[in-house]
């Protein structure tokens, strides 16, 4: 009686899990987080006061866009989630994978309000930290404010090398000013969700085992066109 009442609880456990999987509305949620950090690199690259110059992009090895919401006169944001896209040995860029992002400090701002943020990464050893699962960007990596485009005639090469450029649109940021740049961690379970597979982070962005899904490629065609 015993070891059917714990088969039960498991075959339970299970049909949860199967039902969470395949909910519609769960992944719709996960797409509109993607679709979101399109949004936000197109934002950021029309205007030349926050676009990434040609040459700061140039020198990716990783993107990382979040959008996290601060509440309260406080300096810093709660939570967010993002997107992380790392530049291949062969030069292809990865999916999108799913992150959580929180406690960026980049200001003084009063009530709510969102707050949009890019990550360049310029080497290859800082992505692979978040293996650990979580890594925070400014204490794990210095993290110093980039260049803007509209600033590309003053952009010098110390600046450029650092391992994390930030890229947000506070005001009062200026290039190579050190940032604290709060953490961002993996989310394994709405990547799964996302791309119905049990491939974790490290095999999302550095292999080619899962293939991009539709909801996805805008994005990847965009982070290409911009940083080939």
């Amino acid at each position: 009686m015993k070891k059917l009442v714990i088969s039960l609880v498991f075959s339970l456990f299970a049909l949860v899990a199967t039902a969470r999987a395949v909910d519609p509305e769960v992944r719709k949620e996960l797409v509109t987080r993607v679709e979101s950090c399109e949004a936000i690199l197109q934002e950021f690259q029309r205007r030349p006061e926050t676009a990434i110059p040609s040459e700061v992009l140039a020198k990716a090895r990783a993107l990382i866009i979040v959008n996290q919401v601060r509440a309260g006169a406080i300096l810093g944001v709660q939570e967010g989630y993002g997107v992380m896209m790392v530049k291949r040995s062969n030069g292809t860029w990865s999916l999108p994978a799913l992150i959580t992002a929180g406690e960026t400090s980049l200001g003084l701002q009063l009530g709510v309000n969102t707050v949009a943020t890019i990550y360049v990464i310029t080497d290859d050893a800082t992505p692979r930290l978040i293996f650990n699962r979580r890594i925070n960007l400014g204490v794990d990596a210095k993290a110093v404010a980039g260049p803007k485009s509209a600033d590309v005639q003053k952009t010098n090469k110390p600046i450029i090398e650092a391992p994390v450029l930030v890229y947000s649109k506070k005001a009062g940021l200026y290039a190579g000013a050190t940032v604290k740049a709060g953490y961002i961690a993996r989310d394994d379970q709405s990547n799964c969700l996302l791309y119905d597979t049990t491939h974790a982070f490290p095999e999302l962005v550095y292999s080619d085992w899962v293939k991009p899904i539709p909801e996805v490629e805008y994005l990847m065609k965009e982070v290409k066109r911009l940083a080939p």
